[in-house]
């Protein structure tokens, strides 16, 4: 990634005080990038080339008029297009890195595995000091995972828990070829996936089509007892719908790591639900390496004149 040309990165993640340790990493994966902190930027805005941000402020990026692209610091891009100055035609470069994918593999099979084994009811029990011995009904091998959203991520996700002998299926906008794994797509096929999900992951991106899905119609269409995990987006998520889904046993038990909003209010039930399970938003989040690594290799990319990969499509919303 050698270069004799500089390039200026100013960077928005982490606070100031994560400015050295990026300008350590930048060093070592692509010595030619200048690195800039957000809160002190350079007095000529024109010099720098590419940001990296987590939720830059109002009107924010616009101050660059030089700018070829900008790397969200998290998979998602809603927290930029959040911005209403955004310049519209910058590219928005999504952060997926290998780590992200391995991370979020890992993360999906130990919830399906918590939930197989009907870990709230343990973490429940646990709590009141309670030793009532139960034995979960399935191996892996009986129990269909169903996952929302078969990108980078949940492709990651679906081979990992094939190997350990889940039957895997997924549902996308587009048909995938994933090897021993089923693929629906399109609404027309949303149902007969539903239907055969006894456990439901959803990884989908945040669009307007997607938010709200994980709702009681949506419910309504998994097997009784089915499980739920939710590591897309807090958007998806209809609370009082799952909670109703819970009380009634349509869902059988959920693992939580995103709900809007962030953190939950005291007095949602889902903090004190006996079948449920939250974890704070940390199924994914790459190491401050793994983004350098990923930012040098795309900022390379844009010096030979390739397309960059892991853009965010306007058109489609993710």
């Amino acid at each position: 990634m050698a270069s004799s040309t500089p390039l200026h990165l100013i960077i928005k993640s982490g606070g100031s005080a994560a400015i050295p340790e990026w300008t350590a990493l930048f060093a070592e994966f692509a010595p030619h990038v200048v690195v800039h902190d957000w809160n002190t930027p350079p007095a000529d805005s024109s010099l720098v080339d590419f940001a990296m941000v987590w939720e830059p402020d109002t009107g924010g990026l616009a101050r660059f008029a030089q700018l070829k692209a900008i790397f969200s610091s998290a998979a998602g891009v809603d927290h930029i297009l959040a911005d209403s100055q955004l310049p519209p035609d910058l590219p928005i470069v999504r952060m997926v890195t290998g780590e992200t994918q391995q991370r979020m593999a890992e993360f999906c099979l130990m919830a399906t595995l918590m939930l197989q084994k009907n870990m709230p009811r343990a973490l429940a029990q646990h709590r009141q000091q309670q030793w009532i011995e139960f034995n979960p009904p399935y191996v892996a091998s009986e129990l269909r995972v169903g996952i929302l959203g078969l990108g980078t991520l949940g492709a990651a996700a679906a081979h990992m828990l094939r190997a350990v002998g889940y039957p895997v299926q997924g549902w996308s906008q587009t048909r995938k070829q994933i090897e021993d794994v089923t693929s629906y797509c399109g609404q027309a096929e949303l149902s007969e996936f539903l239907r055969s999900s006894q456990v439901l992951i959803c990884l989908l991106p945040d669009t307007p089509s997607t938010r709200g899905i994980l709702n009681a119609e949506l419910f309504a269409q998994l097997p009784a007892g089915a499980q739920l995990v939710n590591a897309g987006r807090g958007t998806q998520l209809n609370s009082a719908d799952l909670v109703t889904a819970l009380d009634s046993g349509q869902v059988g038990g959920a693992l939580l790591d995103v709900t809007e909003p962030e953190p939950l209010p005291a007095d949602s039930p889902l903090w004190t639900h006996p079948r449920v399970i939250l974890t704070p938003h940390i199924a994914a989040s790459a190491s401050r390496r793994a983004k350098a690594r990923q930012v040098a290799l795309s900022m390379a990319q844009w010096q030979a004149g390739q397309a960059l990969d892991n853009c965010f499509d306007r058109v489609r919303g993710y």
